[in-house]
């Protein structure tokens, strides 16, 4: 399933050329680093997130089979050296109550936002997924900004399908909540002012 240009530098850093892994490195750099600090949200964090995640990538390297593609290991790898360095440097649990989210009320986000210029609502988008806990926030950026089927995300997470699709329900339902509270307060805000 991996690239046949990542099966060329897997078999050679198997065979002693240490260099190949330069190649390795370079392709998937922006990834793992973009993963690490989506979920940090600090760039010396995902920084040192992406030089572990190298480093343990190529001392248990013999262990990809090369049953899914590289790039998918390599994520699952970044994705909980995410974690354990979240959870070693947790200052605060961001915890959002889980109301129930009515058709009405998806509408009305869907309309408000509707309203927002596209550069504005990328900006909403992005200060409400701030406001999502790590795990919840991981999950809808691996599904909807880096596209990684459902299938790739349980390779990533660990997490079984059934737990996966849960996990992913609550946290669009928080997304939503989040979203539909900061659209009124930016909207007064905006009135506001006029």
């Amino acid at each position: 399933m991996t690239t046949t240009n990542d099966q060329y530098y897997i078999k050679k850093v198997m065979k002693g050329d240490i260099n190949a892994f330069t190649f390795l490195v370079d392709n998937y750099k922006n990834m793992v680093f973009s993963l690490a600090f989506k979920m940090t949200k600090s760039k010396e964090e995902a920084e040192e997130i992406s030089q572990d995640t190298f480093i343990k990538a190529y001392k248990n390297l013999q262990k990809f089979k090369g049953d899914s593609k590289f790039s998918t290991w390599l994520y699952r790898i970044a994705y909980h050296t995410s974690l354990d360095a979240i959870k070693k440097n947790k200052k605060e649990q961001n915890t959002f109550e889980i109301n129930e989210v009515t058709f009405n009320q998806i509408k009305s986000v869907e309309y408000i936002l509707e309203g927002i210029e596209r550069k504005e609502r990328a900006k909403v988008m992005e200060n409400c997924l701030q406001k999502l806990p790590d795990e919840e926030r991981s999950i809808i950026w691996m599904f909807y900004y880096d596209e990684l089927s459902l299938k790739e995300i349980i390779e990533v997470t660990g997490l079984s399908q059934a737990n996966l699709k849960v996990k992913l329900h609550r946290a669009r339902k928080k997304l939503l909540t989040i979203v539909e509270k900061n659209v009124e307060l930016e909207m007064i805000e905006n009135y506001g002012r006029k």
